[in-house]
């Protein structure tokens, strides 16, 4: 069905990540998402009505938010398709990122408001009519809503949206509350036990905990989230491939928003390569990078061979931690003596302290180098300005 959708509303829906191609896909989602949620919203209102069940009548209001949810989703996909502008030039792609979290808070509210009329009921139970008509109107919800976190979960997953993949995860908070509705009505038919309320809160506190982590998961990307390891790794295998390149480091790529993504890096080269032929090599591999939709800027960082400090250097560093690398290692010949300058960096999770590692490093400098003052940078995770020491003899 999703496919079919896809084929019969978008033009060229094969082509995703182009950006009308991908807002016309949050827009279909976000039209099929309101429409379905309207109609089990009216469904669910009526039968609550007639059967005086409050589970019901609020899993009614909480297929309203979710059309209301949707109707976020469609503003948020349409604001991040806003062109850049002088005061936001690298787009408004956040915006998406700022829906998903806004329907994060609002399926945290209305799941307070679920605990809250749940916890009255528990207070003041009601007999529950339960009927074939009520049992037909929860199965078909419970069966749509399964195909609509199917549907929100695939195009999330072909357009890459932080807001559909909280949009499947609510439709999947609602298949659980709804199962949960209707098992409860059966056993307090037949077994003649009021449990409306307590399973009624039950799902709120499901549908609480789940609202925090979504909420979780949008601030991620606001907040500057670090880049996964798969693709950190893609993007240094695609510098290294490239002739005259001999190693990348000081990599950060800064998120825009889904497709509005911006990288930097450091390449090392030969010392010997031309200014000319090093700027022929980086300009290259940026427009590579540029055709696959990631804009890359690079530095070169000139390498001296024939110098056993770099190896000797690095083993030193590891002996320490095997996660610890440094880099951009030269030594500068100035008027108060000779400067060995490198950058160390330090994995964030280490718990190294920099004084220990400083002084190993020194020690071991004070050995090979004594004619040279070590000046080190530190660095620890992405990092854009590291802390420099400069060691006196």
């Amino acid at each position: 069905m999703t496919e079919l959708l896809s084929r019969f509303f978008i033009k060229e829906h094969q082509n995703p990540e182009k950006p009308a191609v991908r807002y016309a896909y949050g827009r279909l989602a976000g039209k099929v998402g309101i429409f379905c949620n309207i109609l089990l919203c009216v469904g669910k209102f009526l039968v609550g009505l007639l059967s005086g069940s409050m589970s019901i009548a609020a899993d009614a209001v909480n297929n309203l938010s979710d059309a209301a949810s949707g109707i976020i989703g469609l503003i948020g996909f349409k604001l991040s398709e806003k062109s850049a502008d002088s005061e936001h030039p690298y787009g408004h792609g956040r915006y998406e990122y700022l829906a998903g979290f806004l329907v994060a808070a609002l399926i945290i509210v209305i799941g307070a408001e679920l605990l809250r009329d749940s916890i009255m009921k528990i207070i003041s139970p009601s007999e529950v009519e339960f009927g074939v008509v009520t049992a037909a109107v929860l199965v078909f919800s419970i069966l749509l809503k399964l195909w609509l976190m199917l549907f929100y979960k695939k195009i999330g997953k072909k357009i890459r949206s932080e807001t559909l993949a909280a949009s499947a995860a609510d439709s999947r908070n609602d298949v659980i509350s709804t199962a949960a509705v209707l098992t409860a009505l059966i056993i307090s038919h037949f077994c003649s036990v009021e449990l409306d309320g307590i399973m009624g809160a039950l799902v709120a506190l499901f549908i609480l905990y789940s609202g925090v982590g979504l909420i979780k998961e949008a601030m991620n990307p606001l907040l500057g989230k670090a880049p996964n390891a798969e693709q950190t790794e893609v993007i240094r295998a695609r510098i290294l491939s490239y002739d005259g390149v001999l190693g990348t480091h000081d990599l950060m790529i800064h998120d825009y928003g889904p497709g509005r993504q911006f990288a930097s890096a450091h390449v090392e080269v030969s010392s010997e390569m031309s200014l000319l032929e090093c700027h022929e090599l980086i300009d290259a591999i940026e427009r590579d990078f540029l055709r696959e939709g990631l804009n890359m800027l690079l530095h070169p960082d000139p390498i001296f061979s024939g110098d056993s400090i770099n190896s000797e250097l690095g083993k030193i560093v590891r002996g320490i931690d095997d996660r610890i690398s440094v880099h951009d290692i030269r030594v500068v010949h100035c008027h108060d003596g000779d400067k060995i300058i490198f950058d160390c960096v330090l994995p964030p999770d280490s718990g190294l302290e920099e004084a220990a590692v400083l002084e190993e490093i020194t020690r071991f400098l004070r050995i090979k180098r004594p004619d040279c003052r070590p000046i080190i940078s530190f660095e620890k995770g992405y990092a854009s300005i590291p802390k420099s020491h400069e060691v006196d003899e």
